[in-house]
């Protein structure tokens, strides 16, 4: 992951809603034992509950976090299904496995 791509995830992460949305997307499968096509993606109301934001909230943080490149999202009729990016915890596991060894 080069630097100014991990320094944009991190900026987009440093909002304490849209670090828990992430984190309710990549712990999705822990909870709800999904299978390989389903896991991690979750609509818009879904990541909204528990939050306390409302739905334009959610989405803005959302859009953040695409533009971070590290969720994906998808229109399906009327609702929007997210996802963690394929490559973006292996990327952070990368990066952190990096800054380890120095």
């Amino acid at each position: 992951m080069k630097l100014e791509k991990i320094a944009a995830a991190f900026k987009a992460l440093s909002h304490p809603h849209r670090l828990a949305i992430f984190l309710k997307l990549a712990n999705c499968c822990e909870k709800h034992n999904c299978d390989a096509e389903s896991c991690s993606r979750l609509c818009v109301g879904e990541l909204g509950k528990g939050l306390g934001i409302g739905a334009p909230t959610v989405s803005h943080h959302l859009k953040e976090l695409n533009r971070a490149g590290l969720i994906s999202t998808c229109r399906c009729g009327q609702n929007t299904e997210c996802w963690v990016t394929e490559t973006t915890l292996d990327e952070f596991s990368q990066f952190f496995l990096k800054a380890k060894r120095r």
